[in-house]
């Protein structure tokens, strides 16, 4: 019987021993992913991709602009870089130049312009709704190479400003809808033909035109997302607005442009209170779910600016910077033996993970982060309170019930150190 017993021991001390070695000499590559806050995380550099697409066509010395822009962007964390270059033949060569600049910093593209005639601009003349889905099918099909997996492409930003016109004023909300779906089945088809994996559900448009436009129906039928340009007096309007556009499209919300000051909206502000009003919105808008992404309008060109012209960053690109590129807290989470536990959920207010097979997990955090929850069946809940200087904590979760194989284990654990 003794002999049996040792023979027993000795059978699961080795097992231990062995998943011991196994667990710490195959640790998860988790600490190596990059995170980010939402998705996607842009700046929109309109003023400068757009406006002077003609007249810097030809300037070679531009490229020196474009590159500290993007160079600029890419700083702050950014996943995209919105980039609102005419789709039109004659801005291939510049529209090529903001795209290879991107991708010398890692970014992706959000394809952000339009078709020139559609709001007639630099003097082209008015094209129809099925000239629009011609000319996008052709684009997308004729220059596959400015594409990579994970760039957005919107064929039809803000398309309420041209075109039929706005529902608003036409009545026709129903073709709007069809149009909308049309040209977004149309792009996604020509993606999967081109094999780029190219999100074609971010259509931007006025927070109005969504509350009209965006029943559940529409939104499912464009890729379950609704894409705003909204901008407001107050971040809590900002976040009441998103809530109620969520609520009513039944579908998650990527806030295509926001920024301050718009005089008209805002007043007037300083550099200071630019920042604290960034910090304070994003801060709201972090703890929403059900917003994926968020592009900041604009880079450098208008009243909303966070770069002069020479680059020179504003406050607000610190507070940017901190929201796009947050602290990252490394973790494990581990039984009172002290044996790793996998797909064990832990949080914070803001964000969820899932521990890995071997009791890892990484979370973006916030500042204002002070307590990990981690919850799992089987295992008694915990609360870890985490500090500013925090980078790395090692959790321990309590097995319930307590069976007699588990006090076994523990006190062989506790042998073992």
């Amino acid at each position: 019987m003794l002999r049996s017993f040792a023979i027993s021991f000795i059978v699961i001390l080795t097992s231990i021993f062995l998943i011991r070695y196994f667990v710490y000499s195959n640790r998860s590559q988790t600490a190596n992913v990059q995170q980010v806050w939402w998705q996607v995380q842009s700046i929109d550099t309109m003023k400068y991709s757009r406006d002077l697409s003609r007249q810097m066509l030809n300037d070679p010395a531009f490229d020196t602009t474009i590159d500290m822009q993007v160079g600029n962007i890419a700083k702050t964390g950014a996943t995209h870089v919105a980039i609102a270059t005419p789709y039109d033949e004659e801005f291939i060569p510049i529209l090529s130049r903001w795209v290879a600049a991107s991708r010398r910093y890692n970014l992706h593209v959000w394809f952000r312009g339009n078709f020139s005639g559609w709001e007639q601009w630099f003097g082209y003349p008015k094209i129809s709704g099925d000239e629009h889905v011609q000319k996008t099918d052709d684009f997308i099909r004729n220059h596959p190479d400015l594409f990579v997996d994970g760039d957005i492409f919107t064929p039809c930003p803000e398309c309420e400003n041209g075109g039929p016109g706005d529902p608003r004023q036409t009545g026709d909300v129903a073709g709007f809808r069809r149009f909308l779906i049309h040209e977004h089945q149309v792009a996604a088809n020509d993606f999967v033909s081109i094999h780029k994996n190219v999100s074609t559900s971010y259509n931007s448009m006025n927070y109005d035109i969504a509350t009209l436009v965006m029943d559940p129906a529409t939104t499912r039928a464009v890729g379950g997302v609704v894409a705003i340009d909204h901008y407001v007096e107050t971040p809590i309007d900002l976040v009441t607005n998103i809530q109620a556009l969520a609520t009513r499209s039944n579908g998650k919300i990527f806030l295509g442009e926001f920024g301050v000051p718009i005089p008209d909206i805002n007043g007037t502000m300083n550099d200071d209170q630019q920042a604290t009003w960034i910090d304070d919105a994003l801060n709201k808008l972090s703890l929403m779910p059900i917003v994926i992404g968020v592009n900041y309008w604009v880079n450098v060109g208008g009243s909303t600016q966070m770069w002069s012209d020479n680059g020179t960053a504003k406050p607000a690109v610190g507070v940017i910077t901190q929201y796009y590129t947050p602290k990252i807290l490394h973790g494990s989470v581990y039984d009172q033996y002290n044996s790793p536990i996998a797909n064990v959920e832990v949080s914070t207010s803001y964000k969820t993970a899932k521990t890995d097979a071997y009791g890892q997990f990484i979370l973006p955090i916030l500042p204002s982060d002070k307590t990990v929850f981690v919850h799992t069946s089987k295992y008694d809940d915990t609360e870890t309170q985490i500090s500013s200087d925090d980078t790395n904590i090692h959790i321990i979760i309590t097995k319930i019930p307590k069976s007699f194989f588990d006090a076994i284990l523990g006190y062989i654990n506790g042998f073992l150190h």
